[in-house]
């Protein structure tokens, strides 16, 4: 529970920042009939402003079949609504879309590119998304949206050196809320929270409405909770509703720190809404594993029977999530099944969120020795993320180094006591027994 911003949320988040800001842009292309480049997105439009701009894009392309700039509006458009209603069958529209404005104009067309790159992020294909953002920004090396496309292909790629140059580009030219919220991210993978903090703020200062201002209050939150300041963590997220009431990741945000505080019956309650809303196969495992917290074994296991279901539509619509199955087969399934999905994964990208799914499915199958290079390098970039630590914790006990054990779930603790209401109570346990902390 502890990954914030990483594995498929980090791509969420990716997409809602890259994505072209839909009314705007599109009102740009409506009222110039000439190519417009959409500018770089801030937060998700709200879901009616969304839908209207669809409905406007596909009245324009009855009247104006040709316009190769609303085809491309729209495709970007589809892989928002995908995001907004967890229906991935959006992708194949985006697809589709995006693949008729390249047909009509298969030369110099950035807009087009800069969406196919959004859309392989949302699908998970972080090679194809950089080759096509780099294709863009031959094209176009003013645009804004194509580096952050670039910025976060490059970060799940575990390219962190290239993503942190993209992202300097993409603030060089547009500094608003898509580029401080990266900044936060990227700031936040290396262990520098202040600076995180910091870019999230002035992410919200420059905030055009509620939308993006919830977006900037729920990252705020999540910075919190992560680093144990529940206070601080519900602050932000009661502003962020105020803003956007039903944002399902506001509720989440608010299930956790329930969840921390022990107040079973209002966690329970914002989770449900959660998976009601926005049925995620993240979301699904997160409510079934605080109900396993609780003891509530029946309510867990019909949560974690949704999950393969939801995968399945997700594939269906081109979205691969090995690291997800990884972690879900390590805790609760076939560890086999674990270790192949994690090295799937792991042929495809290296950055932390791949190393410590690798090194967890590893050690679920009993192969510790292996799974220590990785939890290491999970933990290498300088971020703190309790669940990894707990991972490598669990590793280097199980390997018998119980001095590193007790500094990693001591770290791991000290981090945020609460990371995982399955997990924390665990390391809390493992620790005592190797003579940690009373």
């Amino acid at each position: 529970m502890q990954r914030t911003r990483t594995a498929v949320s980090a791509v969420v988040v990716g997409v809602v920042l890259l994505v072209v800001a839909i009314a705007s842009a599109y009102t740009a292309v409506v009222d110039r009939s000439a190519v417009a480049v959409p500018v770089a997105a801030t937060a998700p439009p709200p879901a009616d402003r969304l839908t209207a701009s669809i409905e406007s894009a596909q009245q324009r392309l009855e009247e104006v079949p040709g316009d190769h700039a609303t085809w491309a509006a729209l495709g970007a458009a589809y892989v928002e609504q995908a995001r907004v209603t967890a229906n991935p069958s959006y992708y194949d529209k985006a697809d589709g879309a995006l693949a008729e404005s390249m047909r009509l104009r298969p030369e110099g067309n950035d807009a087009a590119l800069t969406g196919l790159g959004a859309l392989a992020n949302a699908r998970h294909d972080f090679s194809a998304a950089a080759r096509s953002a780099e294709r863009a920004l031959a094209v176009n090396p003013y645009s804004a949206t194509a580096w952050g496309v670039l910025t976060d292909a490059r970060t799940q790629l575990g390219d962190y050196p290239g993503a942190t140059e993209a992202l300097r580009r993409m603030l060089d030219l547009k500094p608003g809320v898509a580029s401080f919220t990266r900044a936060s991210y990227d700031a936040e993978l290396h262990g520098d929270i202040p600076t995180a903090v910091s870019a999230l703020e002035q992410a919200l200062e420059v905030a055009g409405g509620p939308a993006e201002e919830a977006f900037c209050y729920t990252y705020l939150g999540q910075l919190a909770w992560s680093t144990g300041d529940l206070d601080e963590a519900e602050r932000r997220f009661t502003a962020g509703r105020k803003k956007s009431p039903d944002d399902p990741l506001l509720l989440r945000g608010q299930a956790r720190v329930a969840a921390a505080r022990g107040d079973v019956e209002a966690a329970t309650r914002a989770y449900r809404r959660v998976v009601q809303t926005q049925p995620l196969p993240e979301h699904l495992v997160e409510y079934g594993e605080f109900l396993l917290a609780v003891g509530q074994r029946d309510e867990a296991r019909e949560q974690f029977a949704l999950v393969d279901t939801v995968r399945q539509l997700f594939a269906a619509g081109g979205v691969r999530d090995d690291l997800g199955v990884a972690i879900f087969e390590a805790d609760h399934g076939d560890p086999g099944a674990a270790v192949a999905a994690g090295q799937a994964e792991f042929a495809r990208r290296q950055n932390v969120d791949a190393h410590d799914a690798l090194a967890w499915a590893l050690h679920s199958a009993g192969r510790d020795a292996e799974a220590l290079e990785h939890a290491r390098a999970a933990t290498a970039l300088g971020g703190r993320n309790g669940l990894f630590l707990y991972h490598r914790g669990v590793i280097e006990a199980q390997l018998g180094m119980d001095d590193e054990a007790r500094r990693t779930l001591g770290e791991a603790l000290d981090t945020n006591p609460y990371f995982s209401p399955l997990h924390a109570p665990r390391a809390e346990e493992l620790l005592r027994s190797l003579g940690g902390r009373p």
